[in-house]
C-alpha cells in the first residue's frame, strides 16, 4: 500500500516536471528517441528527489511528535 502511494507520488511529480517543460507523457513519446529519453530521465530524477524530500519531512514530523517508525 505504501509502495502504491509512493508510485502515485512519483508519477505525479514526473507529470509535473513534464508539464513545466510543456509536455505530457503522450507528447513526449512523439519526440525523437534521444530527446524523449533525456526528458524522461530528467522527470524521473526530479520526481525521485521530490519524493525523498517528502519522506524526509514525514520522518522529521514523526520524530518531533515522538512517533515510532514502521
Amino acid at each position: 500500500m505504501l509502495q502504491d502511494r509512493q508510485a502515485e507520488l512519483l508519477r505525479m511529480y514526473e507529470e509535473e516536471y513534464l508539464a513545466s517543460r510543456g509536455y505530457t507523457y503522450h507528447t513526449v513519446q512523439q519526440l525523437p528517441e534521444a530527446q524523449c529519453r533525456r526528458l524522461l530521465i530528467e522527470a524521473s530524477t526530479y520526481a525521485s528527489t521530490r519524493v525523498a524530500e517528502v519522506e524526509t519531512r514525514a520522518h522529521l514530523i514523526d520524530e518531533l511528535h515522538g512517533v515510532q517508525p514502521l
